[in-house]
């Protein structure tokens, strides 16, 4: 069989399982598994396709059927300008959060020296974007789940700069050093009954841990924002991701601990995604 016939098949498959992005996701899965990129896929279409190849291109079409994110499927995800390993272990990357990075690199000059702490690390993708563009940084990176740090030391790894994060598996609640410049963090924030109207290839997916927080969704942002006031050197940032209908709450809470607040972010839905503030 060779590759058009393949993506073909691949794609009514696909489209006849209610999967939207039928032809992206066929042409995604094959070029994975015969370990091209998706532009050498595409030029390629009469590569013969050995049986072994095509077996498992139809394990990966039975995963996707059942709406296992594709993220996971490939173990990897683009991110900024880099891409990432994930699994299961680690919420998969979103655009939104790219947003935490634009904000903070305008904050911190090429060749400034700061210190950061990344809260909830996951796959590590937030700092490791940071650290990649400014040399002069380090910084901290903490989780309360070991796998996911695990994940976030082998992006480190594969990035070159293990060297300049301090990996730590702890709660924000019981870390005490206090020298920071900048606390970032995408914290979960969907509360407990919204975790269940959430799409199937989130809910049955990606780890709970990283998405839900308690009955309002606010009980990680609350513990950030509290231990931050400790964190934090006087006039450091924190910057972190909310849900939309949290921006008003949040901002009592800053307000309410002694931050100033910068800016509030919106993303491309015009929705507001993160919030800039400042320990007084």
């Amino acid at each position: 069989m060779n590759t058009l016939k393949a993506l073909n098949l691949g794609s009514k498959f696909l489209k006849k399982n209610n999967i939207e992005t039928f032809n992206l996701d066929s042409e995604l899965l094959l070029a994975d598994v015969l370990n091209f990129s998706r532009e050498k896929l595409l030029i390629n279409l009469n590569y013969k396709i050995k049986k072994k190849k095509f077996d498992k291109f139809k394990k990966s079409l039975l995963r996707r059927k059942n709406n296992e994110p594709i993220a996971y499927i490939l173990k990897k995800k683009e991110f900024w300008k880099h891409t990432f390993f994930v699994n299961k272990d680690v919420l998969i990357p979103r655009p939104e959060t790219e947003i935490i990075i634009e904000e903070l690199l305008e904050e911190i000059g090429l060749e400034t020296s700061k210190y950061l702490l990344d809260v909830g690390t996951g796959s590590g993708c937030i700092i490791i974007s940071i650290l990649k563009e400014r040399s002069n940084c380090a910084g901290t990176a903490i989780d309360i789940s070991q796998k996911a740090l695990n994940v976030a030391k082998y992006n480190a790894k594969i990035h070159q700069i293990q060297n300049k994060i301090n990996f730590i598996n702890i709660d924000i609640d019981k870390h005490i050093y206090n020298k920071y410049d900048f606390v970032l963090s995408n914290p979960p924030y969907i509360n407990k009954f919204e975790l269940n109207r959430l799409d199937s290839n989130v809910k049955s997916y990606e780890p709970h841990l990283a998405l839900e927080a308690g009955v309002d969704g606010l009980n990680l942002i609350r513990k950030l924002i509290l231990k931050s006031k400790i964190l934090l050197k006087k006039r450091g940032k924190l910057i972190f991701e909310i849900g939309e209908k949290q921006v008003n709450k949040s901002k009592d809470l800053l307000l309410r601990n002694g931050f100033y607040i910068n800016k509030i972010c919106k993303d491309i839905y015009l929705k507001p995604r993160v919030i800039i503030s400042t320990k007084l």
